[in-house]
């Protein structure tokens, strides 16, 4: 991205008119898809304009049935099209990469046909290699930003997605991925509510997917329409939870246009080319915090945050990162979204743990960008709940993934003894 465009697109977050869409769409793909990464950022932006960046993902430009005609020809063989009834050259979705179009294999079976719009590759790439060089020079006049949220690491993260969305074949792999890790946790975690779209794999390729058409509404129109209830979003955390944090391999990309749900409540993954692993330490930390958290437990909690620190903290460095958290969770847990949003309060943590040594960056990231997406839902479609205790219970039931007895064993065996040794910490966690 040219500093030209990274001004504009920056003009274009902090302005007092509307989000622009199409302008940011016209800047090129790497603006589209950090603009759907500010869209889930009320901590950086006023939650309005989050709303109006979410357009970011459903809503893009699509390429002339002309062109749509020439892509397919160049992408298939002679035989492809007589393996269909009918195609239809105007497509009736598009997002960022892709673009869908309806038809009828000669079976009757009722398909989409996805095509990638166009050769992104080259541009984007080109784009992320001048970003990381602007990146690179904020960090060298202010390293600890390496840390709070890791830009460098983002965009890697931003990177590496995207390039596995260009191939299509990766959305196939990622499907079949998940439907195994389902299978094998059956027993242990049944998900009867979630399905994924059968996929043509002989008529598909790269740069074209031909999959089962999926009528149901996605969970973006279901919050537009709120015709999504809050019992259904704790199912999906339910679904979703369960991939990260307890089996730790999770769709990378589950945003509310990636998804439906059924007038029977039962959720479709689409878009599955961007699959996440989350190492053990990592998600075992997250999981660690939010369990204790739900719980009321605000000692372990900030321990098992801890485990995530290069350098076990001591003395004032300690003392000053439990003063910070129990001066920011004061009261938090039985507070509504709308008061206090759980990624506003993440990004808080997150400096309040990096100061105490904890890394973010690449491996945390996408789980921390999962939860991003779970609280912009709750603050659309339901901002009066209190999702954390309301995860509790689901938070319990991935308690029978993980051993919840080693939650803490990489905690810096200094923070167990700090409260012994500091009366003010004492009283702030019987309190």
């Amino acid at each position: 991205m040219r500093l030209g465009t990274l001004i504009k697109f920056a003009k274009e977050l902090r302005g007092k008119k509307p989000v622009d869409i199409d302008k940011i769409q016209s800047m090129g793909l790497l603006a589209v898809k950090l603009g759907q990464i500010c869209a889930l950022r009320p901590d950086l932006l006023e939650p309005d304009r989050c709303i109006q960046l979410q357009e970011l993902y459903s809503r893009a430009p699509t390429i002339p049935s002309e062109n749509f005609e020439k892509l397919l020809s160049k992408y298939t063989d002679d035989n492809f099209r007589s393996e269909f009834k009918h195609i239809e050259p105007v497509p009736f979705a598009a997002a960022s990469i892709g673009q869908i179009h309806r038809a009828e294999l000669n079976d009757g079976s009722k398909v989409v046909i996805k095509i990638i719009k166009g050769d992104f590759k080259k541009s984007f790439e080109r784009d992320v290699k001048r970003m990381k060089r602007w990146m690179k020079m904020g960090l060298f006049f202010n390293p600890k930003l390496k840390k709070v949220g890791n830009p460098i690491g983002l965009l890697n993260h931003i990177e590496d997605y995207t390039l596995r969305e260009l191939n299509l074949l990766n959305e196939i792999t990622g499907k079949e991925r998940l439907e195994r890790l389902a299978a094998e946790y059956s027993d242990k975690f049944p998900m009867p509510k979630l399905r994924f779209p059968k996929i043509w794999k002989n008529l598909s390729s790269e740069n074209v997917l031909v999959m089962e058409e999926v009528v149901e509404p996605t969970l973006e129109s279901h919050l537009n329409s709120g015709t999504m209830e809050w019992e259904d979003l704790l199912q999906l955390f339910r679904i979703h939870g369960a991939y990260m944090f307890g089996m730790g391999v999770f769709h990378g990309d589950l945003h509310p246009g990636n998804a439906m749900m059924s007038d029977d409540k039962n959720f479709i993954f689409i878009d599955t080319g961007a699959i996440c692993e989350a190492p053990e330490h990592v998600r075992k930390a997250l999981f660690g915090f939010f369990f204790f958290l739900a719980k009321g437990e605000l000692k372990n909690a900030f321990d098992a945050m801890l485990t995530m620190a290069d350098v076990a903290p001591t003395g004032k460095t300690l003392e000053t990162y439990y003063d910070s958290m129990f001066e920011l969770y004061d009261g938090f847990v039985g507070t509504s979204v709308s008061e206090v949003s759980l990624t506003q309060q993440m990004m808080k943590t997150v400096k309040a743990a990096v100061l105490a040594g904890c890394s973010f960056g690449d491996e945390a990231f996408p789980i921390i960008r999962s939860l991003m997406y779970m609280d912009g839902m709750v603050l659309k479609g339901h901002p009066n709940v209190d999702l954390i205790s309301s995860m509790g219970p689901y938070l319990d039931e991935f308690a029978t993934l993980i051993d919840t007895s080693t939650l803490l064993e990489r905690a810096p065996m200094s923070s167990r003894k700090a409260v012994d040794k500091n009366p003010s910490l004492i009283s702030k966690t019987t309190a």
